[in-house]
Formats: structure tokens, C-alpha cells, sequence
């Protein structure tokens, strides 16, 4: 099985950025324990601050990949674009967020993109990413 996690922008700052929302452990950390605890999986990763590049790796991979977690970050709630691109591809797309995001600031509270996700995880802090592979795992 492979498994594409896409992370949007902001989210190469976490283990600095806001620890009492977002935690102290950086993502490169958390994908090592990941992929050591489902050694059977290939899990590739691609972050970008960059709208547009966000689509092209979701448009490459999502023609080979089993599936798709995407935490969009600040996208979520203002693209369209990025929908499209879920929508264009055959691989389950799974939304994820690390936080709450309904506990949050009311902008927070609609995504443009779970319409053409598979499903939405939010809350569990990193652990979130877990859950989702879980979710597109048969």
C-alpha cells in the first residue's frame, strides 16, 4: 500500500509554531514514528507553503498512490481550487487537521474541501495522520 501525506502551508513549522495548539513535536519526527509503526506501508510526504504546488503533487500522485491525507492548513477554508484537484483524482482523499478546528475561530469552522474528501479527522493532535491512514487502509 502507498500512501501520500500532503501538509499545506505553515504545518513545516510544527514543534515551533504555537505548541499549546499544535504540540512541540515537529512532523519529520512524528512521520519517523509513523512509518516505523506501519513499516508495511510506504508512506511519501510532500509540504508546501504554495497553493499551486499543492494541487500539481496532489494531481501527480493521486493517479498512484491508495490514498491521499491532506491537511491543507489555511487552504481548507478558501479553496476551491484544492476541491478540484481532489476531485479530479481517483485516490480517497482524507482531511485531516491537528487541532479542533470547530473549537476555533469561527472562519475555521467551514472547509472548501471536505465536500470531496472521503472523510475529515480533526482534533487529535498528531495523531490525527494515524487515524486517517487507518481510514484508507482495507
Amino acid at each position: 500500500m502507498k500512501i501520500l501525506i500532503v501538509n499545506g502551508p505553515n504545518i513545516n513549522l510544527l514543534g515551533k509554531r504555537e505548541p499549546g495548539i499544535y504540540g512541540s513535536v515537529s512532523f519529520e519526527d512524528y512521520l519517523a514514528e509513523l512509518r516505523g509503526r506501519y513499516a508495511g506501508v510506504q508512506i511519501d510526504y510532500y509540504q508546501s507553503n504554495v497553493e499551486g504546488f499543492l494541487i500539481d503533487r496532489i494531481q501527480l500522485a493521486g493517479f498512484e498512490v491508495d490514498g491521499i491525507i491532506l491537511n491543507a492548513g489555511a487552504y481548507t477554508h478558501t479553496s476551491i481550487a484544492l476541491q478540484d484537484a481532489i476531485r479530479a483524482v481517483p485516490a480517497p482523499v482524507v482531511e485531516v487537521h491537528i487541532s479542533n478546528v470547530h473549537a476555533r475561530e469561527e472562519f475555521r469552522h467551514r472547509s472548501m474541501i471536505s465536500s470531496a474528501c472521503r472523510g475529515v479527522i480533526c482534533g487529535f493532535g498528531l495523531d490525527s495522520y494515524r487515524l486517517a491512514l487507518e481510514a484508507l487502509m482495507p
